[in-house]
């Protein structure tokens, strides 16, 4: 009893509102710009649009033709202006994560981890209180106003952060990773071209340091990141790391989405000297002014018995840990699949695995009639964009729905009971290509399940 009294009290306890506040800003403002540059790339035709085919997560989800897809990024765009301001925060931020993760579903081959991050981040915001100062819902509701709300509501948001750099850091501890610096060791040359520091990257070492101290940081920034001593030298380390790995790699706005997240670990000191500074130099019309903070010696203790405290449904932190829980589980799904992960990558998504490898594949598709002699070869690229095909040839849940897809088509054009098979190789951190699909496996008959793909060829090492 005593030990869940324990736990009560420091869940309930208050804490100042500034780095929530901070971090729906950041985050708000990260999200507006990746939409714009998203927009301004043409990117929403290109992956939304284009495609006569799409790798849903779940069957019955669709694009909603072109201007439906416009209209569905716009309204994203709003609900991210509307969390940075925090205008209508509720509805923004449950418009923004509606939005963002359907987009999301709708094409396997634009998975990107920061995609599912951005998806957690903005689910999480939905029930915590980051909306209660510095916000135009402030302004408009002064009954809102609050200058503390419950630890959890920040905690969460560390301990989420937490879990991706403590995952992404296991996930490097493996062979390949560690012993054959691979992919560095195939990525890093290409970029010898860069200015002052290209020239390390001919050199082999280089890529087994990276390797090595990308896996140290990952299992460790979290901790350095919590102590006071080592926090403000530990982010230097996260902005040194990520805007390195932004300049060395495409993998869009992801270093800057970390960069700006991670404040999340400073101080209520630190962020109430931050909005301090703000409010001194800008001044935004029919903005409330901020109520003066207290002493920076004292503020926690002053603001836990002025403050009052934040009312708030019990069920709201029962549900976090609940996700937490699940967040916890979910990247340990692979170990109930045989076989290696990267090869059959059962169990790999949704799991915090950042650049672990090289993969590239081939697949042509043979149809077959029954009863008919001969066999009709079918080329992706006839119905796949070029990325679509890339990311298809590697992924066996993707080539089987492809194959359905095959199946449809071909009983349009006439086949009654067309059969498909699969003639595909890869190549997985700098191995010699191999068979990857069974080709005596008829796809058109295989179900789509959780259930181990028994008609992947295992990986020979």
């Amino acid at each position: 009893m005593m030990e869940i009294s324990y736990v009560q009290t420091y869940l309930w306890r208050e804490k100042h509102i500034a780095p929530l506040v901070t971090f729906r800003v950041v985050f708000g403002a990260i999200m507006l710009f990746s939409i714009l540059r998203f927009t301004l790339n043409g990117w929403i035709y290109s992956q939304y649009i284009q495609p006569r085919f799409y790798f849903t997560f779940f069957d019955g989800i669709q694009p909603l033709g072109e201007q439906g897809m416009y209209i569905v990024f716009l309204l994203m765009g709003l609900a991210a202006a509307g969390i940075m301001a925090g205008a209508f925060y509720r509805w923004s931020t449950l418009i923004f994560f509606l939005t963002f993760t359907y987009t999301e579903l709708l094409d396997k081959t634009n998975y990107l981890n920061h995609y599912y991050f951005v998806s957690i981040i903005s689910f999480l915001l939905i029930w915590l209180p980051a909306h209660r100062a510095i916000s135009v819902d402030a302004w408009r509701h002064p009954k809102l106003r609050r200058l503390t709300v419950p630890a959890w509501s920040i905690d969460i948001l560390r301990l989420q952060l937490g879990l991706v750099y403590l995952y992404a850091g296991m996930a490097k501890l493996n062979p390949d990773w560690l012993f054959r610096a691979m992919p560095l060791k195939t990525w890093l040359p290409s970029k010898a071209g860069l200015p002052l520091i290209g020239w390390l990257f001919d050199h082999r070492w280089v890529a087994y340091f990276f390797s090595w101290f990308g896996a140290f940081y990952d299992l460790s920034i979290p901790f350095w990141l919590r102590w006071k001593r080592t926090r403000l030298i530990a982010y230097m380390t996260v902005i040194a790391f990520h805007v390195l790995t932004a300049l060395l790699f495409q993998i869009g706005m992801f270093p800057w989405i970390m960069i700006g997240c991670t404040l999340i670990f400073f101080s209520e000191n630190f962020h109430i000297r931050l909005w301090e500074r703000v409010y001194h130099k800008i001044r935004i019309p029919r903005f409330p002014a901020l109520p003066p903070f207290p002493a920076q010696t004292n503020a926690r203790e002053q603001w836990a018995v002025s403050s009052q405290p934040t009312a708030m449904p019990r069920w709201i932190p029962a549900l976090l840990a609940l996700h937490l829980f699940i967040q916890i589980l979910l990247p340990w799904r692979f170990l109930l699949y045989p076989g290696d992960l990267f090869w059959t990558e059962q169990g790999y998504r949704f799991s915090w695995r950042v650049m672990l490898m090289e993969k590239a594949g081939y697949v042509t598709f043979l149809v077959k009639e029954p009863g008919y002699p001969g066999t009709m070869e079918i080329s992706p690229s006839d119905y796949l964009t070029p990325v679509q095909e890339k990311m298809m040839s590697t992924q066996p849940d993707m080539i089987l729905q492809f194959a359905h897809y095959l199946k449809a088509q071909m009983k349009v054009q006439g086949l009654s009971q067309p059969e498909i098979y699969a003639r595909s190789f890869v190549s997985l951190n700098g191995r010699s290509s191999r068979p990857f699909i069974d080709e005596r496996v008829n796809l058109a008959a295989i179900s789509e399940s959780w259930q181990h793909k028994w008609w992947i060829l295992p990986l020979e090492k």
